[in-house]
């Protein structure tokens, strides 16, 4: 057995916290790695993005105001579709004379004010009706695709902190072998008691370090359940798709179709030009009194509002405006979506280079302990360069898995920036 001189001893229990985990994995063919308790305690079924998104969609505010926006626009379409502008009036009068000399004089009329479309009227309002149902489909798809990336960002949360837990969990097995080994070991007298002292530190820390990531992905599912309803939570998937013209993005769609709306509404300001033209259709009957016969007459009338040129420019500099703000939005929209793919796309290779870095150095550090545990095992190696190896491998572990996750999320970010919903 090899023995280790007095100094070695403090700066071994020291050690044994950083060299554990990947120093047991050295020895896997031998000893199996146990389960993670507390991952497999928490094991649910996984559901896809887009079950997760349809889920967070009927419970988002974003949903109903949809809806509404699209009765608008029915509503819309059904007042065009009519042949009055507006809903008729009805006109009922009478007239007494107030002399008494004409007896029971009396005139009666009853009659109907039709509002009438304007030239051209109708037809403008017919299509911004339809544009206003495309608007509001185009509106429901942006807002679904702005809560794809809260799924997206909380699924990623929740598969990261995931990862940490079942490590970390791994990682307290590990130790709890490790304390039970060493106080084997002090009753052999192989070790100082202290040893053992150290590892019960250690284990403990290592509890404490599991019940912190528990916590923190406790809170991730709290937001998760907030989001979608749901308990099962969704695994970010990795399909590789080619460039997406960002024509079809949502937000795009959505900016493209406001402004047509808008010149749309400049249209129909134009068009209406003031209060609306009526038809008035009357029937009077007039009674002379005196013995006289009654007398009925049918009377027919056309209103024509004037000089409601300087009342409609209120409305038309309104729409204009709106006009203008559209076609703004829509150059910002464009240059903030090729803007974010861009960063998206970099950070993704990015993303990809370091990982591929940090799989190939955790393999070769993996392997460079393994050989140095065989040449341990031999007594050709002192265990001071052992844990070393070990530890330095069991960084390189950790930093690999935690790059893996984040390479999903970064490929779901590129996913969410082309505007392509789960």
């Amino acid at each position: 057995m090899l023995k280790l001189p007095p100094w070695c001893v403090p700066w071994l229990a020291a050690r044994i916290f950083a060299g554990s985990a990947l120093g047991c994995a050295a020895n896997a063919q031998t000893t199996p790695l146990p389960p993670p308790t507390v991952a497999s305690a928490h094991a649910q079924e996984h559901v896809t993005l887009a079950q997760a998104l349809e889920a967070a969609w009927r419970r988002s505010l974003d949903a109903t105001q949809a809806s509404g926006l699209q009765q608008q626009a029915l509503a819309n379409q059904s007042v065009a579709d009519n042949w009055l502008a507006a809903a008729p009036s009805l006109l009922l009068a009478q007239r007494e004379p107030s002399s008494a000399r004409t007896g029971d004089a009396r005139e009666t009329e009853a009659g109907l004010a039709l509002p009438l479309w304007r030239p051209g009227q109708r037809r403008i309002s017919a299509l911004a009706a339809q544009t206003d149902q495309v608007w509001a489909q185009a509106y429901a798809d942006a807002a679904q695709w702005r809560l794809a990336a809260q799924v997206r960002e909380l699924a990623g949360q929740l598969e990261i902190a995931s990862a940490q837990l079942r490590q970390a969990e791994v990682q307290r097995e590990l130790l709890a072998g490790l304390a039970n080994d060493v106080a084997q070991r002090v009753s052999a007298g192989d070790l100082a008691p202290s040893d053992a002292l150290a590892a019960q530190a250690e284990l403990l820390a290592a509890q404490s370090r599991a019940a912190e990531l528990q916590r923190e992905r406790q809170t991730h599912q709290a937001n998760w359940l907030l989001l979608t309803g749901l308990h099962a939570w969704a695994e970010l998937d990795m399909p590789r798709t080619g460039a997406r013209d960002l024509s079809e993005h949502p937000e795009m769609i959505l900016a493209d179709i406001a402004v047509e709306r808008a010149r749309q509404r400049v249209e129909l300001v134009q068009a209406q030009r003031g209060a609306q033209p009526e038809l008035g259709v009357s029937i009077r009957q007039e009674r002379p009194g005196q013995g006289q016969p009654r007398q009925n007459s049918l009377a027919v009338s056309i209103k024509l509002p004037i000089g409601t040129q300087g009342y409609n420019q209120p409305q038309m500099a309104a729409a204009v405006a709106q006009h203008d703000l559209a076609l703004t939005a829509q150059q910002r929209t464009q240059l903030q979506l090729l803007s974010e793919l861009e960063l998206a796309t970099r950070a993704l290779e990015s993303s990809q280079a370091q990982a591929d870095t940090e799989m190939s150095r955790a393999k070769l550090l993996g392997q460079r302990a393994q050989l140095l545990r065989k040449s341990f095992d031999a007594g050709e190696t002192a265990l001071p360069e052992l844990l070393r190896a070990v530890a330095a491998a069991a960084q390189a572990d950790a930093a690999a898995t935690r790059q893996t996750t984040a390479l999903a999320l970064a490929q779901a970010r590129v996913h969410q920036a082309q505007g392509i919903l789960p």
